[in-house]
């Protein structure tokens, strides 16, 4: 049974309304969520913001180990410290190896291009980073579906994108729905950011239907 029949079987999806839909509940979709809150408080006026997140939980998708710039969080959050993120070993040492099947040799670290210097940086958990990011972005009123990923772009008749709509649940194996069946649900927004990646389910919907990648060198 499609998609299509599926609708027409058990009738039109509830949609709900938001002025920014986020595709991704990853560190860039946190952050422009993030973002888009404080904004609105600084105009004194109020949006709705809503993330979808196709992990069971926010961060359950993250490859976890990394050496975090903080750069970019001091920038969104400047006392994020005060508020508890989860960055607190800071780099001590690099050390740059060639190595050999008998051997290693270091390369000083002042012949080192700076990409390769972390001073100053942090050794993190990113999906704990991206846990606390999904508070910070809860707190300031960002409205967050763990466990919802997108299905489906939806288009205005213009062509422009309407927003997307969640996966039908309780579909068996044989894809046929079971008794626990429900339709999925659409979320219609005045802007739609797609967080999910370059290589995104959706993302290559879009690249394939807008024509986005026509004059790009993959």
């Amino acid at each position: 049974m499609t998609p299509a029949s599926l609708l027409e079987q058990y009738g039109p999806r509830e949609s709900m309304e938001y002025d920014v839909v986020i595709v991704g509940g990853g560190p860039a979709g946190l952050s422009a969520a993030i973002r888009l809150k404080q904004l609105a408080q600084d105009k004194g006026v109020e949006i709705g913001v809503c993330v979808l997140e196709k992990g069971s939980e926010i961060g359950a998708h993250i490859l976890s180990g990394a050496v975090m710039d903080p750069r970019a969080i001091n920038e969104l959050i400047p006392d994020w410290k005060e508020k508890g993120a989860p960055l607190t070993v800071p780099v001590t040492e690099d050390r740059f190896l060639f190595l050999s099947e008998t051997s290693a040799k270091p390369v000083p670290n002042w012949a080192l291009p700076d990409n390769f210097k972390n001073h100053g940086n942090y050794v993190v958990s990113l999906a704990n980073v991206t846990r606390w990011l999904g508070q910070q972005a809860e707190a300031l009123g960002v409205e967050i579906f763990p466990g919802f990923p997108a299905a489906e772009v939806l288009y205005n008749d213009d062509g422009s994108v309407k927003g997307v709509a969640t996966g039908n649940m309780g579909i068996g194996k044989d894809g046929q729905p079971t008794e626990n069946f429900q339709p999925g649900m659409e979320l219609h927004a005045k802007y739609t950011l797609f967080c999910e990646g370059a290589r995104g389910h959706l993302g290559r919907q879009l690249q394939e239907k807008l024509k986005l990648n026509r004059d790009a060198d993959p």
